[in-house]
């Protein structure tokens, strides 16, 4: 029998479906798609196919963008190597232990003073 990781990852849920356990609409998967945050499989009908891991992705995503965090929060917080301005050839250097956190601290913690509080934080 095939490991639970491996049914996972296995593309077979059609968007229908994925928007049934999601409570997204097919445009915002699509776009979602579009912008690299969920990468479905496609079928010999070129339709798109999703797995149990690309549901749990658009969850969180959505969790996320409930919390307010921007889609570019949601990408950096996906790929937090990804930087602006980084070309496919540089590298990334080395860094303390921490120190990503860091650069997030602030914008975590007024998202978090909105989402608790009902107002901006005075942390910068």
């Amino acid at each position: 029998m095939a490991e639970i990781a491996d049914l996972r990852t296995r593309s077979v849920l059609p968007i229908g479906t994925v928007m049934l356990l999601t409570d997204l609409t097919a445009r915002q998967i699509r776009y979602y798609e579009t912008q690299g945050l969920v990468k479905p499989q496609r079928n010999a009908g070129n339709h798109r196919t999703y797995s149990l891991n690309d549901v749990d992705e658009l969850l969180e995503i959505r969790s996320q963008m409930a919390d307010g965090f921007t889609l570019a929060d949601v990408k950096r917080l996906k790929h937090p190597r990804h930087r602006e301005g980084r070309t496919a050839e540089s590298k990334p250097t080395e860094s303390k232990p921490g120190s990503r956190t860091r650069h997030w601290l602030p914008t975590i913690t007024l998202k978090i003073g909105v989402h608790v509080y009902g107002k901006k934080s005075n942390y910068r």
